[in-house]
């Protein structure tokens, strides 16, 4: 069986001619019609096209033409990004039925290795959420446990991974979107330094936070498709000329002499399993050569307050674009312009949606820019030093992805404020700008796994990923029962 494959895996039984691109499909295709209905980790599965895709990829390795060692490999991607001829919804009313003209850079960059499109997975609505049950597709279940929820935004994403539903997947991370659904599902997933991923066609929440990452239930899979979508894009003036290239080919958690800081901010109101487990793989690291420093980041009680202002912020701008006139969804009930735009946004948003942009729209407010807006970007500056200052000592820092295990289904969503202060480990290093990575380090006495976050300076994805792979050496997790 295929589906119980990493990506790597399947790249050597491709190339030895083991199984076909086509076999390895229809395998995927099955276990997504035994499991999606209630897991709910795909909005639109792409049947048709990607064994069309999966044809070709055979054909070309017959021929010995194939157009990466990944050639043939399917992917789940998140529904965020755009699929030229596949829709794209953002999990959202609004969009229910739009179709892009055109692909998102990373989505090429994979095609043009020969990755194939599996489907779109489900999110919270235009990535606003951290548990996957904003979406207007119904909320996605997590595979370790059904009353609990995957993590959000990307929990679509995840779940998919973590269900063997994909191999390897796709995900957006803005707050801690990839991180967290890593930890809650149990996989790996990484969120780069801002501007290593084009975030071309990637549809906008935050501008100055959004960022493309991957997941995959192994360090080296997630890193190699890293690797793949990395690298500059003109059509992206975020992007990074002359960025460091990620290799195909992960290190291979050689950690000696590596020195290490543990923030002592990130370990106040942990769960006390998570603690127990995040500070064993921490005496494991130092066990295997690394020098364990303790840094403090003073202001990483700030982070919330600052990343609600300026996501919210720039949630309200972006999202003006949906206003029932261009595209998307257009209310019948309008009876002018102005109610038009109205009951377009009204019938068309969520409930949270609608908070954020409510927010947002204060905050650039006459009279309240200052007071808020602009302050919260001092308060990202100061956020930004104190990362600078704790990688002049130390060159990666270890700490707890969550504060907890998967939160119960519906524990959250009427708590908006609580909800928020979940992210208060991840929003950082979107807010820096710098690389982070989560890896599964054991399971809860109630069966859920459990994530360990890893962030380095901006560019040093290969430095975080080596400190990964020496993690995953000393923690191995089940997969879930199906």
């Amino acid at each position: 069986m295929t589906t119980d494959k990493t990506m790597k895996q399947l790249s050597e039984m491709l190339e030895k001619g083991e199984t076909s691109s086509t076999e390895v499909v229809k395998g995927y295709l099955e276990h997504i019609k035994a499991h999606n209905e209630t897991i709910n980790a795909y909005i639109t599965v792409n049947e048709e096209g990607i064994l069309k895709e999966a044809a070709a990829s055979d054909a070309r390795r017959a021929e010995k033409k194939a157009l990466s060692p990944f050639d043939g490999i399917p992917v789940a991607v998140k529904d965020n990004i755009n699929t030229e001829g596949l829709r794209t919804t953002c999990g959202s009313k609004i969009l229910e039925n739009f179709v892009p003209p055109f692909s998102a850079t990373a989505y090429e960059n994979m095609k043009k290795k020969g990755l194939l499109l599996l489907g779109k997975t489900n999110l919270d609505e235009f990535a606003m959420g951290s548990t996957t049950e904003t979406s207007y597709f119904g909320a996605v279940q997590n595979p370790y446990d059904r009353d609990r929820v995957p993590g959000g935004s990307s929990g679509g994403s995840a779940a998919a991974v973590a269900a063997r539903m994909a191999p390897v997947s796709l995900g957006s991370d803005t707050g801690g979107s990839i991180r967290q659904p890593a930890a809650f599902c149990g996989v790996v997933g990484i969120k780069p330094t801002y501007g290593m991923v084009s975030r071309f066609g990637l549809v906008a929440f935050a501008s100055s936070l959004d960022q493309i990452g991957t997941f995959g239930t192994t360090v080296e899979d997630a890193g190699a498709l890293l690797s793949v979508i990395s690298g500059e894009d003109q059509k992206d003036s975020t992007s990074i000329k002359g960025a460091p290239v990620i290799g195909e080919k992960i290190p291979d958690g050689d950690i000696d002499g590596m020195v290490i800081g543990i923030p002592e901010e990130y370990f106040n109101g942990i769960d006390d399993e998570i603690n127990e487990a995040v500070k064993k793989q921490i005496s494991a690291l130092e066990s295997q050569g690394a020098k364990i420093e303790k840094v403090s980041l003073k202001y990483t009680e700030y982070a919330i307050p600052v990343y609600y202002l300026i996501a919210t912020a720039e949630a309200s701008s972006n999202l003006a674009r949906y206003d029932g006139v261009r595209y998307g969804y257009r209310s019948e009930a309008a009876a002018d312009l102005n109610s038009l735009y109205l009951k377009s946004r009204s019938e068309g948003f969520g409930k949270e949606v609608k908070r954020r942009i409510i927010l947002g729209t204060f905050s650039l407010s006459s009279g309240y820019y200052d007071a808020y807006y602009l302050k919260a970007l001092q308060g990202r500056q100061l956020i930004m030093e104190d990362f600078k200052a704790a990688f002049e000592k130390v060159d990666a820092l270890v700490t707890p992805t969550t504060t907890s295990t998967a939160f119960r289904t519906g524990e959250m969503v009427s708590d908006p404020l609580q909800m928020y202060m979940s992210d208060i480990l991840t929003i950082s290093a979107n807010l820096a700008g710098i690389p982070g990575i989560s890896v599964p380090v054991g399971m809860s006495s109630d069966g859920l796994p459990i994530g360990l976050q890893i962030m380095g300076n901006h560019f040093q994805e290969d430095l975080i990923l080596n400190c990964a792979r020496a993690v995953e050496k000393n923690s191995e997790i089940p997969p879930p029962s199906l």
